[in-house]
């Protein structure tokens, strides 16, 4: 698998993660339907927050990506969703491809 590929799974099971994640919560402490949403979406959902990371400092130095482009990938990890919304436009704008375009490369808007 390479470093695109891993990203793009990393970022979307991610979000699923985040997604389950606050459901479980909602469970927890909206309906009072105890704790199991929490306990089991909480630890997948660190590991997929880790791997996410890790994937996107690996994309991010085989595709070139600027600082800026690496800091709003990793920053994308944070808000519900966001990671998946970050690949889109990664792949949009030609951050995303085998060979690197010229302004992808660059870090260009």
């Amino acid at each position: 698998m390479n470093a695109i590929t891993a990203f793009r799974i990393a970022a979307i099971a991610e979000a699923l993660s985040w997604t389950g994640l606050v459901i479980g919560m909602v469970a927890k402490h909206v309906l009072d339907a105890g704790e199991a949403g929490v306990q089991v979406f909480g630890p997948i959902h660190g590991f997929l927050f880790v791997a996410y990371v890790f994937a996107a400092l690996g994309v991010a130095r085989s595709q070139r990506w600027s600082a800026g482009v690496t800091l709003a990938a990793l920053a994308a990890s944070i808000p519900p969703l966001t990671t998946v919304v970050f690949e889109r436009w990664a792949t949009r704008t030609g951050r995303l491809e085998q060979t690197p375009t010229p302004a992808a490369a660059a870090g260009n808007a």
